[in-house]
């Protein structure tokens, strides 16, 4: 059996948290995908509405990509550990490819729906597909275990950085087109072309892993029973459900109907509004390190509580403000404090679980968010038919808040295992 990679994490020399080359692999992999989400995320919609969407059918498309990509990964998850995760890592960008290319060639609507549903895609910016659960399985044997969720914060800065360039790229790209005299069309074609290429670049990139991002050998008595889940199974559940529901109310104001929402209300386009998602994402980006530290000081669970709490209040507010200056501020405000339970929650997960279990458990509760955020898009698809109405940031704030409270008041007394790294017991 080949050594864990997190055996040799601490090498001398070794940069960053003493990560081994997989584990900055797997950095490298997020953010080549995240930042073509990123931009993705800014044209898409605007995209699928020159091509003769309505707003309706735009959030019934968004809810169909969401429920085939949450299934999709937890089967994939749930077998990773045996089939391996190595390989389904290099196999699955090729749907990325798939989306972009159909989507650049696609002329009928109905053409457009079925690419977006089969390929991967992004509609809020961030991940799609089997790639985050199988490595964030994969990222605490690549790290020390007093560094895991210093590692997750860096994980996650490897996410929303080039997210929050990709939006920003968008909307240059997109303001120079117009200047050069380029027709819209054929600039988010340019940019759904690049998106197909990327997902080519990240299946050679995965070809580079070692086996060391493997799951460990279990003796055959502890093979997972259901849905790759053993032990861990009633823990991972009940996590997933609560889960579900914060994903719930995010799919409400997923990125690319919040593009939506401010072009409509205030009837700007990807120059104003892919610096805003720009702002957006760099600030969740920046809240990751401060996420990490206030975890080593106060615990994973009150990181997780006590700083989304706040968010989900600005976020209610966003559509109550009287201007694009004051709604685009709160906004921001909401983001520097939103997104601190991310790396947090990814790092309590692998921690209440064994790392047998870890690619399981991250499929699992990922595709409980999927499903449950897939089910908001229509809605808010729906409202935002005739008019940007405030109802979906309401709805998202209120379900987020009761997520917090349930979460905090389930889970507050649950230990968490010495190897959490941080001073939550």
């Amino acid at each position: 059996m080949p050594p864990a990679a997190g055996n040799t994490a601490s090498r001398s020399g070794a940069p960053l948290l003493g990560m081994t080359r997989d584990g900055r692999l797997l950095l490298v992999g997020r953010a080549l995908r995240t930042f073509g989400f990123g931009y993705l995320s800014v044209i898409l919609a605007l995209y699928l509405a020159s091509q003769g969407l309505t707003a309706p059918q735009i959030g019934g498309v968004f809810t169909a990509t969401l429920i085939e990509d949450a299934l999709a990964t937890s089967l994939l998850a749930a077998v990773a550990d045996r089939v391996g995760r190595r390989r389904i890592l290099i196999l699955t960008p090729l749907l990325i490819t798939l989306a972009g290319s159909a989507l650049a060639l696609a002329r009928h609507p109905g053409v457009l729906i079925v690419a977006v549903v089969i390929g991967t895609l992004s509609p809020g910016g961030q991940e799609a597909g089997p790639f985050s659960p199988l490595e964030q399985a994969a990222l605490p044997e690549t790290v020390r275990s007093e560094a895991r969720t210093r590692a997750f914060a860096w994980y996650n800065i490897a996410g929303f950085l080039p997210a929050a360039l990709g939006a920003l790229a968008a909307g240059l790209w997109l303001t120079a087109a117009r200047a050069l005299g380029i027709p819209e069309s054929a600039a988010y074609r340019g940019l759904l072309w690049l998106y197909a290429a990327s997902g080519a670049v990240l299946s050679l990139l995965y070809t580079r892993l070692s086996p060391a991002v493997e799951a460990r050998e279990q003796p055959s008595e502890a093979r997972p029973a259901l849905l790759g889940l053993h032990r861990s199974r009633a823990v991972v559940f009940q996590l997933a459900g609560l889960q579900a529901v914060d994903a719930l109310a995010g799919g409400f104001v997923v990125q690319s109907l919040l593009v939506y929402w401010f072009h409509l209300r205030y009837g700007v386009g990807p120059e104003v509004l892919g610096p805003l998602f720009f702002g957006t994402n760099l600030l969740s980006a920046a809240s990751f390190l401060v996420a990490a530290r206030a975890a080593e000081r106060i615990g994973l669970l009150n990181t997780m509580v006590f700083t989304h709490l706040p968010s989900n209040v600005l976020l209610a507010l966003v559509p109550l403000m009287p201007g694009l200056p004051l709604a685009a501020a709160t906004l921001l405000a909401r983001h520097l404090l939103s997104q601190m339970d991310v790396p947090t929650r990814q790092a309590y997960a692998m921690a209440l679980v064994t790392p047998d279990e870890r690619s399981a458990a991250a499929g699992f509760t990922t595709s409980a968010r999927a499903l449950a955020q897939a089910a908001a898009p229509v809605f808010s698809g729906f409202a935002l038919a005739t008019t940007a109405t405030g109802l979906p940031f309401f709805l998202a704030g209120g379900l987020k808040i009761v997520y917090d409270l349930t979460l905090y008041f389930r889970f507050r007394r649950v230990p968490l295992p010495a190897e959490a790294g941080t001073s939550e017991q």
